[in-house]
């Protein structure tokens, strides 16, 4: 069982180890931030409204509602501000359309023999039932839902890059994972999604909780070009193999655990390569 998380409300200096961290990871959400117009004025009031957010959601006192001055003690924020922010309706960004869909979409063509070759891999398929029966782009978006037609679908799915066709006009996935190329607001959506969970993770971990997450990854610097490339190429391989088992399991599991009155748990498995050359930030030694 998690031990219960006390926040420190006194003068504390907080650990220089932790601000290194986060003066870190901080750094490539300010450049995405400046990229696209977000100014420290704005990221200060969206940071306001999340500091209360998560004081009066995550540290509850024996259960009872939160208090306007406990709130103001935990986050710093003035309680004439915790009370204007806890009358605001906050914005919830629900995923697009494309997504929810798009997901259960993806993981049946990834996971459902009826898609897949000799080898595992999913198979190019006809766009319509006529032409490939339930093997069919039209059969594989009818088996997971009858309220969308399949070129709805599908021409969302050119668009953003999710698949292709090929020369014999069949529908074909791009990815094993689903990454699209070119939707922004899908992307977007995805990044927050899968960044949340891997700090959430490390936060849980960082914080002593049990049991742990799992959070590792490879580090090497000194490397050519070519041995980047290299590396890049067998992250990637290794990474999707280790994303499809993940998610063929994943869906059995669902199936089987469906109606279930305990299956109100959800996971998030994933992978990432990152390399470039290396520039020393200002703030390492």
């Amino acid at each position: 069982m998690n031990r219960e998380i006390r926040p420190i409300t006194s003068s504390h200096t907080p650990p220089p180890a932790l601000i290194a961290a986060l003066r870190r990871l901080l750094r490539p959400l300010i450049k995405l931030m400046l990229v696209n117009g977000i100014t420290f004025p704005f990221l200060s009031s969206l940071l306001k409204s999340l500091y209360v957010e998560v004081a009066r959601e995550e540290f509850l006192l024996n259960g009872k509602p939160q208090t306007d001055s406990r709130i103001s003690l935990l986050s710093g924020v003035h309680r004439k501000d915790v009370k204007r922010l806890g009358e605001e309706s906050q914005l919830e960004y629900a995923p697009p359309p494309t997504v929810s869909l798009g997901a259960k979409l993806v993981a049946a063509w990834t996971s459902n023999a009826l898609y897949l070759d000799e080898k595992g891999q999913h198979l190019p398929l006809p766009r319509q039932a006529s032409e490939g029966g339930a093997c069919s782009f039209e059969g594989l978006v009818s088996s997971v839902s009858k309220d969308i037609r399949s070129r709805v679908i599908l021409d969302e799915w050119l668009r953003i890059g999710i698949a292709h066709l090929d020369e014999m006009d069949r529908v074909c996935l791009n990815t094993e994972a689903f990454i699209p190329e070119n939707g922004y607001e899908e992307k977007a959506y995805y990044f927050g999604q899968n960044l949340h969970d891997h700090i959430a993770a490390g936060a849980h971990n960082l914080l002593g909780q049990r049991p742990p997450f799992l959070d590792r990854s490879v580090y090497y610097d000194g490397l050519t070009p070519a041995s980047v490339a290299e590396l890049s190429e067998l992250s990637k391989k290794l990474g999707m193999e280790a994303l499809v088992a993940v998610n063929k399991r994943a869906e059995t599991l669902q199936k089987k655990d469906a109606e279930q009155a305990e299956a109100v748990q959800r996971i998030n498995f994933g992978v990432y390569y990152f390399g470039v050359e290396e520039k020393r930030l200002p703030d390492e030694k």
